[in-house]
């Protein structure tokens, strides 16, 4: 009875309910948009990541703190025996979908055709093995993204990619065909400039070719040169098959791709061949955590001097912009909470001062103060609640319609523009949590009218005029 009777006063007065249920209703669509457009932001770091560097990484015990700043001396002898073992572990094998060996090393990159030198960031993989990676998508995050195979292949060591930046530093656009580089400045050249290290490293490479049995051609060419483990020199020449942007301009001006082999030749030298990290990639992201701990025994059992990184401790960046967003979202959540708090307070106190006779009268009929309580608190719930469920259908329609626009945005970082979108799948939990949210906002917000309704006496509300 109560509630037939609390839903006929919510129309009592139209024009007053229709303007609470829309305030109610667009705090549901904000959070809600924003919400999921954090959701989207999640999962879009969370594939690009699980893309790059996979889920879990091993390394030698050790490496993480201090394997940087020399790699070789860190590296995984028995690497092809640890593939096996855990490719073939029963636990891990069905939730594996690539595991791959990789070699991280830093040095300088020269064209001295033009007489021109950089640091860089090397990475060697297996060319079929990123590109699989590369086309891992769990969530359909790049459905809009035609992801283009790598130039290099398995059978061909001596090709590499380099990010765009890095060909336009080192003069290699135009050999390339990029076309959004800007022409390159002719610098005068003091008589008295002297160069002590650029004729050393050139007269390096120039010997690595000749006893390699290369020759001069017009293919786009980079010399690298390395430290091995042991500290020697070593200078490999590579050539260059495409560019290709890497986001971050930081990396992207720093950023060279090899073949596994060849990264394995310039960093190790003539020495044993080992791999610096393997890269476990899973079919499914909610398996990590298990993959991590089964990791874990097994290298324990079999004595292995091995450690498992996954890709938030990896990409520290990853945790703290979730957070960031996480904090905004918070805040958002709690100012929308508040405009629905004081419009559902405003309403319902209305409401009591237009009823105080009605109060009394029903008060005179017997019904006591916790009757008249609930009575109020079921009204402001239920403008809650047809308020939320306007909001969060509103919601999700206008969701599914902006993803349509095709909008792109570039994020903080970024050297590329990426979908601006809103996650509209597996977002249930999240509308339920605002549902609920704005009915229980809209119930404690019918409290305080409804408190005061409850202590009306009853002859002085007869006799309210």
């Amino acid at each position: 009875m109560l509630f037939k009777i609390a839903f006929r006063n919510i129309f009592r007065n139209k024009r007053r309910s229709l303007m609470t249920l829309l305030a109610v209703g667009v705090g549901a669509v904000a959070i809600i948009l924003f919400g999921e457009f954090v959701g989207f932001i999640t999962a879009a770091m969370e594939t690009g990541a699980a893309r790059t560097v996979g889920h879990l990484t091993v390394y030698r015990s050790g490496y993480f703190d201090y394997g940087a700043g020399n790699p070789a001396a860190f590296g995984i002898a028995d690497y092809q025996g640890v593939i096996r073992l855990i490719s073939e572990d029963p636990e891990i094998k069905p939730k594996l979908n690539v595991i791959t060996p990789t070699v991280s090393l830093a040095g300088i990159a020269g064209n001295f055709e033009i007489g021109a030198s950089k640091t860089f960031f090397g990475t060697g993989f297996v060319p079929s093995d990123r590109d699989r990676m590369l086309r891992w998508d769990e969530r359909d995050i790049f459905r809009y993204f035609k992801h283009n195979p790598s130039t290099m292949r398995d059978d061909d060591e001596t090709t590499g990619v380099v990010g765009v930046g890095l060909a336009r530093i080192l003069g290699l656009c135009e050999k390339l065909g990029l076309t959004d580089c800007p022409p390159r400045p002719q610098l005068p050249t003091a008589a008295n400039d002297s160069e002590p290290e650029a004729p050393d490293i050139a007269a390096l490479a120039q010997a690595e070719r000749e006893a390699a049995g290369a020759h001069a051609s017009g293919e786009p060419r980079l010399d690298l040169l390395a430290a091995t483990a042991s500290g020697a020199p070593n200078v490999m020449s590579l050539l260059i098959s495409g560019a290709e942007r890497q986001g971050a301009r930081e990396l992207d001006d720093n950023f060279v791709a090899m073949h596994f082999s060849l990264a394995q030749k310039l960093l190790y030298g003539r020495g044993e061949h080992k791999a610096v990290a393997i890269v476990i990639q899973l079919h499914h992201t909610k398996d990590l955590s298990a993959v991590r701990a089964r990791l874990h025994t097994l290298f324990a059992e079999h004595k292995l001097d091995l450690e498992v990184r996954d890709w938030i401790e990896r990409q520290p960046f990853f945790k703290q912009a979730i957070d960031m967003f996480g904090s905004i979202f918070f805040f958002i959540s709690v100012i929308m909470g508040v405009i629905v708090l004081f419009t559902v307070v405003n309403t319902m106190g209305m409401s009591v001062m237009e009823r105080t006779n009605e109060i009394g009268t029903v008060r005179a009929l017997g019904v006591r103060r916790g009757g008249i309580r609930r009575l109020f608190v079921i009204e402001g719930s239920l403008l809650g609640a047809f308020g939320a469920t306007f909001g969060v259908v509103v919601g999700q329609t206008l969701a599914v319609l902006f993803n349509r626009t095709g909008m792109t945005w570039m994020p903080p970082g970024n050297s590329v523009r990426v979908p601006l979108q809103v996650l509209t799948t597996g977002v249930a939990p999240l509308l339920i949590c605002v549902w609920l949210g704005l009915v229980l906002a809209a119930s404690v917000a019918a409290l305080v009218p409804a408190n005061r309704a409850a202590r009306f006496k009853v002859v002085d509300a007869l006799r309210h005029v």
